[in-house]
């Protein structure tokens, strides 16, 4: 009878001990897609004591346990708007790892910046049909994870397109043609799955706090029956010019909601604050990753911090956390208290 008991004990542990080992952990991330082109200018990152330190090893002394980078790509060498090639993101992620920390990849399809207000195609796409650009988007993307793969470094997560509410890769993928966007988004999906199928797809749309432009987008997405496993954010309180705490609650809304209505993963994959209000970009980190963390049945995936490293004098860009004396802003202490 012992011996029943202790089997009986035995098998009712045996599944508590595998469902926990299946949890992910939570992300705390940032987007250092700057980083050697500043550390290639010559910029050097110091500790509180005064000492150089490799960037990434500071960022992992404040919590931050994952790396995203974008790709672009034919980039020019533009120390601000270029870089981002395939073989610079191979190096940095293959950085990251070594540091054991998770990897994010970010396709813009174009050869700079892309976001809501730009979405161009790269040059060498310019002229091509749209048959040609389906082939574009799918070579593209597998050509980047696979070589990411054969280098050692298989992402955790991989965006297709960067801030799509209007779509991307103009004309051709606007909203304006569903059927065409949700072509393209469906070619990226699949080379990255080709590569490893463990692989999480996500489609990033801005706004975070906006649940009306996300219902919109992803309403269309079903229709099309576009395929990714998390839907990503951006949450800039700054550029909507709210203080986080007037939209807080209508991120967590829209966090709830998309993981209930699309049954899919949540993360805010962009988040910033003002380098200069220290102590309110803490608070509102400290809310984001609540808000991240508080949606139910652990869909809620983390939080990335944009370009942290970014300090204002090398980069022109307001929403670092860095300190002109090249020390992390105590803002990231958010993401080693929390």
């Amino acid at each position: 009878m012992k011996n029943l008991i202790s089997i009986l004990l035995i098998l009712l542990v045996i599944p508590i001990y595998s469902q926990k080992s299946k949890t992910q952990e939570f992300s705390k991330g940032a987007d250092v897609g700057w980083l050697p082109q500043m550390e290639a200018t010559g910029y050097k990152f110091y500790d509180n004591d005064g000492k150089e330190k490799d960037c990434l090893q500071l960022l992992k002394d404040r919590g931050i346990n994952s790396i995203r980078l974008r790709v672009w790509v034919n980039p020019n060498n533009d120390k601000v708007s270029g870089h981002c090639s395939k073989d610079e993101t191979i190096a940095m992620a293959l950085r990251a790892k070594k540091m054991g920390m998770h990897i994010m990849i970010d396709f813009h399809y174009s050869d700079s910046w892309a976001d809501p207000g730009k979405q161009f195609k790269p040059k060498a796409w310019e002229n091509h049909t749209f048959p040609e650009l389906l082939n574009d988007v799918y070579n593209h993307t597998f050509d980047v994870i696979n070589s990411l793969k054969t280098a050692g470094v298989v992402p955790e997560w991989v965006q297709i397109g960067n801030e799509i509410p209007s779509g991307m890769l103009w004309p051709d993928g606007s909203t304006n043609n569903w059927l065409q966007l949700g072509q393209l988004l469906n070619k990226g999906y699949d080379a990255v799955k080709k590569v490893n199928k463990k692989i999480k797809v996500i489609v990033h749309v801005d706004e975070g706090n906006n649940n009306e432009k996300f219902r919109t987008f992803f309403d269309n997405a079903a229709k099309q029956k576009v395929k990714y496993d998390v839907i990503g954010m951006s949450y800039y309180p700054y550029w909507i010019k709210k203080d986080y705490k007037e939209t807080i609650f209508d991120l967590q809304f829209n966090l709830n909601d998309m993981a209930k209505r699309y049954k899919k993963e949540v993360m805010v994959v962009e988040v910033g604050g003002e380098y200069d209000k220290v102590q309110n970009t803490k608070e509102m980190l400290v809310a984001t990753l609540k808000a991240v963390k508080n949606v139910p049945k652990n869909k809620g995936l983390g939080v990335f911090y944009w370009e942290p490293e970014g300090e204002k004098s090398w980069s022109s860009y307001s929403l670092s956390a860095w300190k002109s004396d090249g020390k992390p802003s105590e803002a990231l202490d958010a993401f080693k208290n929390y």
